[in-house]
């Protein structure tokens, strides 16, 4: 197949800066729904699967569609490469499964329902806080405090560090937002002050272990060897940003969804319950991860298109969360669509870990703020993360009305 004509370019950061590019992927989905795309900074280029159904072939095939050679678009070489093979998203089987038997323990659909007395205080503390101010940064104050209180907790991180972890991930994950960083330089430091602190707090574990994430990954074993240095401290690394990104990010785009589609945060109002599956649809609508890319092993075949051994391949969730053949009116925000199959959280080996506790977090929130704050609304604009890989918010100003505060 022919390259694809471009308007948008989905290998430059800079086509998303204003929101995903959905009329594009809408396109593809209808004309090339595996469209080969040049890279912007000199790649090979890669094929961008857009369907739904594609993206679930290629996500069940691990062996096909390999993710140790980068999840990024963006090649990786030599001893970069080599470090990101021991973070466990770029593993394959039966590497991936070992290790992620290592914290699966402590994100139990159990272990995570025995905290919901606790996130239910913790949510409703935040929202009663930020209520009382009047207005807040949505993004700041709320959308990020949970998650990062929750995950610091359960990887037995001081809450007096939280917003240390929260300024690094910021700084690892918006590699492509100058805000964040001005150079390739400066995410290297933050991954070397993010391994610096998850050294000694590794320490801490060997002399001391407790009932913590951080105790199981150092007293853990992986066939019969414990984790290198580098293994553990990368753990702790993706443990921290995917703890805390993708749950802030999905309850900020969430609340923006609702307040653009104010009939949607209305129907909330009367129909509380409906939080249970609004959960999901915004989960759909943000997806809060837009891509992970594979590499293929060997020729192959997605949606009737040739796949060279060695190609890459990069599965775009945005598109396939809104894909006319799985979604009915899939561009419309419906808090009460049931069922949502939606690939926000991933599929197959890759499916997300954290996923209860995401679902737990955001309902529990958007539950709080249904009862303390329906008069919220938008103080100003959102100010969007400039990347292609995270569907960030960073900044979502609101207020409340004085007489609901």
């Amino acid at each position: 197949m022919p390259p694809c004509a471009r308007p948008v370019d989905l290998s430059d950061p800079e086509s998303f800066a204003e929101g995903v590019p959905h009329e594009f992927f809408r396109r593809l989905r209808a004309e090339a729904p595996v469209a080969f795309v040049p890279e912007k900074k000199g790649g090979p280029g890669f094929w961008a699967v857009t369907r739904h159904r594609d993206v679930v072939q290629v996500s069940k095939q691990p062996r096909l569609f390999v993710s140790s050679q980068g999840t990024n678009i963006e090649d990786q070489t030599g001893d970069q490469l080599a470090r990101l093979q021991t973070i466990m998203l770029n593993m394959d089987p039966p590497q991936h499964v070992k290790y992620r038997n290592l914290v699966r323990r402590g994100f139990t659909p159990r272990k995570i329902a025995a905290l919901t007395p606790h996130l239910r205080e913790l949510a409703r503390r935040i929202v009663a806080d930020v209520v009382r101010k009047g207005e807040c940064d949505f993004v700041a104050q709320v959308a990020a405090e949970l998650p990062m209180i929750v995950i610091c907790e359960l990887m037995g991180v001081p809450q007096d560090d939280r917003h240390l972890l929260f300024d690094l991930s910021n700084r690892l994950i918006g590699f492509d937002d100058p805000e964040f960083q001005s150079s390739p330089a400066d995410a290297e430091r933050a991954a070397a002050e993010m391994w610096a602190y998850a050294h000694r707090l590794g320490q801490q574990r060997r002399a001391r272990p407790v009932d913590d994430l951080v105790s199981d990954l150092v007293g853990g074993e992986v066939d019969g060897h414990q984790l290198s240095e580098l293994e553990f401290n990368n753990f702790f690394l993706l443990l921290a940003v995917a703890g805390n990104e993708t749950t802030r990010n999905a309850l900020s785009g969430g609340l923006l969804a609702l307040l653009e589609h104010r009939d949607q945060w209305e129907r909330l109002q009367r129909q509380p319950k409906l939080v249970e599956t609004a959960v999901d649809e915004i989960v759909r609508w943000v997806s809060p991860v837009m891509y992970f890319r594979r590499t293929a092993t060997e020729d192959t075949v997605i949606g009737g298109v040739e796949i060279g051994a060695g190609d890459k391949v990069v599965l775009w969730y945005p598109s396939a969360n809104r894909d006319e053949e799985v979604f009915a009116d899939g561009e419309r925000f419906d808090v009460a669509r049931d069922p949502n199959p939606h690939l926000g959280f991933g599929v197959g080996e890759h499916f997300c870990l954290g996923s209860h506790l995401a679902r737990l977090e955001m309902r529990i929130l958007f539950e709080e703020l249904v009862r303390q704050a329906p008069e919220l609304e938008l103080a100003g604009p959102p100010r969007r993360l400039r990347s292609n890989f995270i569907h960030g918010i960073k900044e979502l100003p609101i207020r409340f009305r004085a007489d609901a505060a």
